[in-house]
């Protein structure tokens, strides 16, 4: 197994010979323009894909299937509408099969709890983006576990930690945890993403490595990387977590 960051949540996982690209944002720098429920008026995405269009068209060729785990423009953004093939595998939740079907892809698939392919397990999980008011406003989430053989990866999607979160742990036992972390928040109630505080606990709860991704990319993040790393290092937990750059591969096995 493989992963590799890009940005904020899209990563390429690799298992089994197969590459699924994850929540693809893969625009320009600004190119999503000022996001709302926020005062900070600063163009999204607040920094540039870690390489050129020659290495994302690569990317592309290369991929064999997405997961969404859900639309907003951060996970999922035009240019991701614009190159990737109109036939390649989709897979997300239920909700959100209409409207990827209406831009044009041709072989969405819903995943109510578990699918296969290429000897891939795909099990779709729950979360919780945000609680109250703001929890409404940002819609229903889903998470992923990837399962081949003896590895288990949990792609936790944009959830804060709750019984979701420790439900799936209990349930597929992963051998590795990304969370997207960044504690984002808007005027509205509190935070959407996990904080250190929900990375903390985690923590606590599960004994192996996790990785914090979506950080340093959209304007409601307002932990940084070194935010966090100074929270692990505080509590002697750097060998637990890995906090990724863009572009960066932070697992091969």
């Amino acid at each position: 197994m493989k992963v590799r960051l890009i940005r904020n949540a899209t990563l390429l996982v690799t298992i089994n010979d197969k590459t699924l690209l994850i929540d693809p944002m893969l625009g320009n720098k600004g190119s999503l323009g000022k996001f709302p429920w926020i005062d900070d008026v600063r163009e999204n995405p607040l920094v540039d894909l870690p390489f050129g269009e020659y290495e994302l068209q690569r990317i592309i060729e290369q991929t064999d299937a997405v997961i969404l785990t859900h639309l907003h423009p951060d996970h999922w953004d035009s240019k991701a509408h614009e190159i990737i093939p109109k036939n390649i595998p989709i897979y997300c939740q239920q909700e959100d099969v209409q409207i990827i079907e209406q831009l044009g892809f041709k072989n969405v698939i819903s995943v109510e709890e578990k699918i296969e392919f290429n000897e891939i397990e795909i099990f779709r999980t729950e979360g919780k983006h945000g609680l109250g008011e703001v929890g409404e406003l940002m819609g229903k989430v889903s998470g992923f576990v990837l399962r081949y053989k003896k590895d288990v990866l949990y792609i936790a999607g944009d959830t804060i930690w709750c019984e979701d979160v420790i439900n799936t742990i209990d349930k597929y036992q992963p051998t590795f945890i990304i969370v997207n972390g960044g504690g984002a928040k808007f005027n509205i109630g509190e935070h959407v993403t996990m904080n250190t505080f929900d990375v903390k606990k985690l923590l606590e709860y599960y004994p192996s490595k996790i990785a914090v991704v979506h950080l340093e990319t959209v304007s409601p993040v307002k932990e940084s990387r070194q935010d966090i790393f100074k929270v692990i290092s505080d509590n002697n937990i750097e060998n637990k977590v890995i906090i990724p750059n863009d572009g960066d591969e932070f697992i091969n096995e």
